[in-house]
């Protein structure tokens, strides 16, 4: 690792928790250059939903590069591109019954959402967008502006400005309506609550610690925009593409929003690729208005387009997906109550779940424990005590439940030796009021 540790800048993150070189990797598993294996819980944070070097692909850009497709056309028309946007009409629009315009951003998800803020206050003349604590929607200025981590936003240098931070679904607890507190912020001229030109939601927060709207809460936010005449924004980047079960995250809610990001796993192979989506009357843009030297990515159209016709053509992938989901939420459950002392909870949707943990430094043990013995889990969260489950969505069966396993033990032994060391707080504390 010596040459990581010269070279590489000191804003490596990942590298720091899995200390070690990566060679090959195939579906849900990563082999590093000694040959150890590792179950991958992490996937890319959630940019390969289709897992490693999926087969299907794989062999068609290997096609595509042997042919001599086009990789790189700024915004220009190209066969790849066109393929992707009907197969995108054809297999993820139409069922849905929804309208929408599609604008490639730059290849990062954070781009797409600097778009969407963009041209909410282009549509509305206004500046101020609402986001949401916990909320995660990127490190460049306009969306870390929207971010909640200090620890992000502490690196920003400047001031961020134009956005007001609304309590998420359940901040205060499930008993208080965080919505009918907003409401009131907007209608009352005296809150000091200027009426925004957006706001922006994930329906399942990942970065934020795998919090979940509530059903109902998504439809009074809804209504609140229309009522108001706000934009409503979806950042779907890393909750969707089947992550939380159906391919957009707010599809159980019933709502239609006003403009989607979507990016990570759209490529379906791991390549850079964002899109925007937004109702046609939004299309206020001129051309090359919000452009990018990488916004036509035809390799990540062609990979997408083929997870597309193969995962979405119909509804046996989604049902796969809510079956591995409900095993991960028996699992936790089980996890949870087996370890009453460690106050554990379960969190998050579908295939986008994970343990709280009281005490943050035991979410991090947790993580510590299970690469050490072969799984690769992230933590998120404010304080990094959640511990967070981001499999590929194609894991095979197998794999997943000897995932499982190795998380069960990392958290018994990460439990074990917190009840340790508590233990020897306590002797030594007493041991120093008994010599007093």
């Amino acid at each position: 690792m010596r040459i990581f540790n010269r070279l590489e800048s000191e804003v490596r993150g990942y590298i720091r928790s899995f200390p070690t070189i990566f060679s090959k990797a195939q579906n849900a598993v990563l082999t590093d250059e000694g040959g150890n294996t590792y179950i991958d819980f992490l996937a890319g944070a959630g940019t390969l939903n289709y897992g490693h070097n999926n087969p299907v692909m794989k062999q068609a850009v290997i096609e595509y590069l042997a042919e001599d497709g086009i990789v790189h056309g700024l915004d220009m028309a190209t066969s790849a591109k066109k393929a992707f946007l009907q197969t995108f009409e054809s297999h993820v629009l139409k069922p849905r019954s929804m309208q929408y315009k599609l604008q490639f951003t730059g290849p990062t998800g954070t781009n797409a959402v600097e778009a969407a803020i963009k041209l909410a206050r282009n549509v509305t003349g206004r500046q101020m967008v609402i986001s949401f604590t916990n909320g995660f929607h990127g490190v460049s200025l306009g969306s870390l502006a929207l971010t909640g981590n200090r620890k992000f936003r502490d690196a920003a240098g400047v001031s961020l400005t134009d956005v007001h931070r609304a309590p998420y679904s359940g901040y205060f607890g499930m008993n208080i309506d965080t919505m009918a507190m907003l409401d009131k912020l907007i209608v009352d001229p005296s809150s000091g609550v200027d009426l925004p030109a957006a706001i922006i939601v994930e329906c399942v927060q990942g970065e934020g610690g795998l919090n979940v709207a509530g059903m109902n809460w998504l439809k009074k936010l809804e209504q609140l925009c229309k009522r108001h005449e706000i934009l409503l924004i979806v950042d779907d980047i890393q909750a969707g593409c089947g992550r939380t079960g159906t391919f957009f995250s707010f599809e159980p809610a019933g709502i239609k929003p006003d403009i989607i990001t979507l990016s990570k796993s759209l490529s379906g192979f791991g390549l850079p690729m964002a899109l925007l989506l937004m109702k046609p009357e939004l299309d206020v843009w001129k051309p090359g208005q919000h452009n990018g030297t990488f916004r036509g990515n035809n390799m990540a159209f062609v990979t997408a387009t083929a997870a597309l016709e193969h995962y979405w053509r119909d509804n046996k992938f989604q049902a796969a997906i809510q079956k591995k989901a409900l095993t991960i939420e028996i699992f936790l459950d089980k996890l949870v109550a087996s370890y009453p002392d460690a106050k554990l909870t379960r969190r998050g949707r579908g295939m986008m779940q994970g343990i709280a943990c009281a005490a943050p430094a035991l979410a991090d043990r947790i993580s510590s424990i299970a690469f050490q013995n072969g799984l690769i889990i992230e933590t998120s969260g404010g304080e990094d005590e959640v511990v967070k489950l981001l499999m590929p969505l194609t894991i095979e069966q197998e794999t997943l439940l000897a995932g499982l396993d190795i998380l069960e033990h990392a958290v018994a032994e990460a439990v074990s030796s917190n009840c340790e060391a508590e233990k020897t707080k306590s002797n030594v504390e007493s041991d120093k009021e008994v010599t007093v």
